[in-house]
Protein backbone atom coordinates (compact mmCIF):
# COMPACT_ATOMS: atom_id res chain seq x y z
CA UNK A 1 0.00 0.00 0.00
CA UNK A 2 1.29 3.46 -0.85
CA UNK A 3 1.47 5.65 2.24
CA UNK A 4 1.04 8.74 0.10
CA UNK A 5 -2.31 7.46 -1.15
CA UNK A 6 -3.30 6.50 2.39
CA UNK A 7 -2.53 10.04 3.63
CA UNK A 8 -4.40 11.62 0.70
CA UNK A 9 -7.52 9.57 1.42
CA UNK A 10 -7.30 10.18 5.16
CA UNK A 11 -7.05 13.91 4.40
CA UNK A 12 -10.32 13.73 2.44
CA UNK A 13 -12.01 12.08 5.42
CA UNK A 14 -10.83 14.81 7.77
CA UNK A 15 -11.62 17.66 5.36
CA UNK A 16 -15.24 16.49 5.33
CA UNK A 17 -15.44 16.95 9.12
CA UNK A 18 -13.71 20.33 8.96
CA UNK A 19 -15.99 21.66 6.23
CA UNK A 20 -19.20 20.45 7.88
CA UNK A 21 -18.24 21.86 11.29
CA UNK A 22 -17.31 25.19 9.67
CA UNK A 23 -20.41 25.34 7.44
CA UNK A 24 -18.04 25.65 4.48
CA UNK A 25 -20.56 24.39 1.96
CA UNK A 26 -18.69 25.27 -1.25
CA UNK A 27 -15.57 23.44 -0.06
CA UNK A 28 -17.70 20.51 1.10
CA UNK A 29 -19.38 20.34 -2.29
CA UNK A 30 -16.03 20.21 -4.09
CA UNK A 31 -15.17 17.03 -2.12
CA UNK A 32 -18.18 15.35 -3.76
CA UNK A 33 -17.84 16.64 -7.33
CA UNK A 34 -17.58 13.06 -8.63
CA UNK A 35 -19.59 11.38 -5.89
CA UNK A 36 -22.94 10.39 -4.53
CA UNK A 37 -23.93 10.52 -0.87
CA UNK A 38 -26.68 8.64 0.93
CA UNK A 39 -27.68 8.38 4.58
CA UNK A 40 -29.43 5.64 6.48
CA UNK A 41 -31.95 8.19 7.76
CA UNK A 42 -33.17 9.19 4.30
CA UNK A 43 -33.48 7.26 1.09
CA UNK A 44 -32.44 10.01 -1.31
CA UNK A 45 -29.09 9.78 -3.05
CA UNK A 46 -27.41 13.17 -3.47
CA UNK A 47 -25.12 13.40 -6.53
CA UNK A 48 -22.43 15.97 -7.20
CA UNK A 49 -21.18 19.19 -5.68
CA UNK A 50 -24.25 21.38 -6.20
CA UNK A 51 -26.65 18.83 -4.73
CA UNK A 52 -24.43 18.31 -1.66
CA UNK A 53 -24.15 22.08 -1.15
CA UNK A 54 -27.91 22.49 -1.43
CA UNK A 55 -28.75 19.67 0.96
CA UNK A 56 -26.15 20.36 3.66
CA UNK A 57 -26.84 24.12 3.65
CA UNK A 58 -30.60 23.62 3.95
CA UNK A 59 -30.51 20.82 6.55
CA UNK A 60 -28.01 22.38 8.99
CA UNK A 61 -28.46 25.33 11.36
CA UNK A 62 -25.63 27.85 11.02
CA UNK A 63 -25.07 29.86 14.19
CA UNK A 64 -24.10 33.52 14.56
CA UNK A 65 -20.39 32.62 14.46
CA UNK A 66 -20.90 31.13 10.97
CA UNK A 67 -20.40 27.51 12.09
CA UNK A 68 -22.56 24.62 13.25
CA UNK A 69 -20.90 24.85 16.69
CA UNK A 70 -19.99 21.17 16.27
CA UNK A 71 -16.88 19.01 16.31
CA UNK A 72 -16.91 15.83 14.26
CA UNK A 73 -14.48 13.22 15.53
CA UNK A 74 -13.40 10.38 13.26
CA UNK A 75 -12.06 7.10 14.69
CA UNK A 76 -11.42 3.45 13.84
CA UNK A 77 -10.43 4.38 10.29
CA UNK A 78 -9.72 1.42 8.01
CA UNK A 79 -8.53 2.25 4.49
CA UNK A 80 -7.97 -0.36 1.77
CA UNK A 81 -6.27 0.76 -1.43
CA UNK A 82 -5.83 -0.92 -4.79
CA UNK A 83 -3.07 1.22 -6.28
CA UNK A 84 -3.04 -0.50 -9.66
CA UNK A 85 -6.81 -0.05 -10.12
CA UNK A 86 -6.78 3.46 -8.67
CA UNK A 87 -9.60 2.61 -6.26
CA UNK A 88 -9.98 2.53 -2.49
CA UNK A 89 -12.50 1.99 0.27
CA UNK A 90 -12.67 3.30 3.82
CA UNK A 91 -14.78 2.60 6.86
CA UNK A 92 -14.77 4.74 9.99
CA UNK A 93 -16.78 5.72 13.03
CA UNK A 94 -17.86 9.28 13.70
CA UNK A 95 -19.21 11.16 16.69
CA UNK A 96 -20.31 14.76 16.54
CA UNK A 97 -20.38 16.97 19.62
CA UNK A 98 -22.11 20.33 19.90
CA UNK A 99 -22.30 23.22 22.35
CA UNK A 100 -24.41 26.32 21.74
CA UNK A 101 -25.68 29.25 23.77
CA UNK A 102 -28.74 27.13 24.54
CA UNK A 103 -27.33 23.63 25.08
CA UNK A 104 -24.18 22.44 26.89
CA UNK A 105 -21.45 20.40 25.24
CA UNK A 106 -22.83 16.97 24.39
CA UNK A 107 -22.69 14.23 21.77
CA UNK A 108 -25.47 14.73 19.23
CA UNK A 109 -24.95 12.06 16.57
CA UNK A 110 -22.79 9.01 16.06
CA UNK A 111 -22.42 6.41 13.38
CA UNK A 112 -20.30 5.03 10.58
CA UNK A 113 -19.05 6.21 7.21
CA UNK A 114 -18.55 3.76 4.35
CA UNK A 115 -16.65 5.41 1.51
CA UNK A 116 -15.37 4.57 -1.95
CA UNK A 117 -12.66 6.56 -3.72
CA UNK A 118 -11.17 6.66 -7.19
CA UNK A 119 -8.05 8.31 -8.50
CA UNK A 120 -9.26 10.82 -11.08
CA UNK A 121 -6.62 12.65 -13.13
CA UNK A 122 -4.03 11.55 -10.55
CA UNK A 123 -5.98 12.84 -7.54
CA UNK A 124 -7.94 10.75 -5.03
CA UNK A 125 -11.63 11.69 -4.95
CA UNK A 126 -14.75 10.54 -3.18
CA UNK A 127 -17.05 8.56 -5.47
CA UNK A 128 -19.46 7.32 -2.81
CA UNK A 129 -20.26 8.02 0.84
CA UNK A 130 -22.83 6.15 2.90
CA UNK A 131 -23.59 7.69 6.29
CA UNK A 132 -24.97 5.17 8.76
CA UNK A 133 -26.60 7.04 11.66
CA UNK A 134 -26.58 4.77 14.73
CA UNK A 135 -27.01 7.09 17.71
CA UNK A 136 -28.89 10.34 18.14
CA UNK A 137 -28.86 12.99 20.83
CA UNK A 138 -30.39 16.47 21.01
CA UNK A 139 -30.27 17.79 17.42
CA UNK A 140 -32.53 20.79 18.09
CA UNK A 141 -29.66 23.30 17.65
CA UNK A 142 -28.08 21.36 14.79
CA UNK A 143 -30.63 20.47 12.13
CA UNK A 144 -33.60 22.03 10.36
CA UNK A 145 -35.00 18.53 9.68
CA UNK A 146 -35.91 15.52 11.78
CA UNK A 147 -33.28 12.78 11.68
CA UNK A 148 -33.87 9.18 12.73
CA UNK A 149 -31.30 6.49 13.49
CA UNK A 150 -31.82 3.29 11.51
CA UNK A 151 -30.06 -0.04 11.53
Amino acid sequence: MGWESHRDIERLLHLYAKYVDGAQWEELGRLFTHAEVQTSSGGDVVRGAEAVIAQWSSFNKVHTDGTLRTRHLLTNVVIDIDESAGTATAESYFMSFQATDRIPLQPIVGGRYRDRFRRIDGVWSFVERFIQVDQLGDLSDNLNVVLEARS
